[in-house]
């Protein structure tokens, strides 16, 4: 599969009274066209800052991202026209109800009025929303709330979807369902960049996992390869074996 990302020696550093840190510390990485990967790590290990760059909400200090092999910077909107962003903190307008927050992502992006309604219908009946179509957005459950962001995300027909803690808080049967839109994606060919601190989700759904720790990458693989050199360990373990390994070295070059 040819890269539809390369993320070239990213670097964001942020100042504190206490100094400049580096919340992304040199991170490369190449994201495979069509794939899913999970993106996972610690609080703090740079997951938030990293996909915050990638969905433009923040600029690198240093570094690039390559959208095909050109700079995301150099055309930063034709990027966002590729680019469907699922955020952690649910940001839905509660003055439309279900419909209209649909329709008014497709007017965002310019895309026709009878194009906008026929994506709206569509999306709304893919993800089980048309009994919700009238349905002020407060009233929702927080699965049906997720549902609607991920729609929202689709409205453009983006080429990669960035989810950010898409399932964060929900009940395991509303994960499970939401599992399945999400392996809906792939089999339609979209990218997904899957955030998130559930590592069974990430087991079960990624094609590959990048473990992002104290800013950088401690490794990018796949699921297989990755239990076949940990056998008898399951995701969780090998996580935790792994960014426990880390932290004590660093913690042993510090004495």
């Amino acid at each position: 599969m040819m890269n539809i990302l390369e993320i070239r020696n990213l670097i964001k550093t942020y100042q504190s009274p206490q100094g400049s840190f580096n919340a992304l510390d040199g991170v490369s990485l190449d994201i495979k066209q069509g794939e899913i990967l999970g993106l996972l790590g610690v609080n703090g290990a740079g997951k938030t800052t990293l996909s915050s760059i990638l969905a433009t909400l923040h600029p690198p200090t240093s570094g690039d991202v390559f959208f095909k092999g050109t700079s995301i910077y150099g055309n930063i909107m034709h990027y966002r026209t590729a680019l469907g962003f699922c955020p952690q903190r649910q940001n839905l307008d509660t003055h439309l109800n279900v419909q209209e927050n649909l329709l008014f992502a497709g007017r965002y992006f310019l895309l026709p009025e009878d194009v906008v309604r026929e994506r709206t219908h569509a999306l709304m009946e893919t993800f089980d929303l048309l009994r919700y179509a009238a349905f002020d957005i407060n009233s929702l459950s927080g699965g049906t709330k997720q549902r609607v962001l991920i729609a929202r995300a689709l409205m453009h027909n983006p080429e990669i979807v960035l989810l950010d803690e898409p399932t964060v808080g929900l009940d395991p049967d509303v994960r499970r369902r939401l599992w399945q839109h999400i392996k809906t994606l792939k089999e339609r060919g979209i990218t997904v960049i899957l955030t998130t601190h559930y590592l069974d989700e990430a087991e079960i759904l990624s094609d590959r996992i990048c473990i992002l720790n104290r800013g950088q990458v401690l490794l990018t693989t796949s699921i297989h390869d990755l239990k076949e050199t940990h056998p008898h360990l399951n995701l969780e373990e090998i996580f935790i074996k792994l960014t426990g390994q880390t932290r004590q070295k660093s913690d042993a070059e510090m004495v």
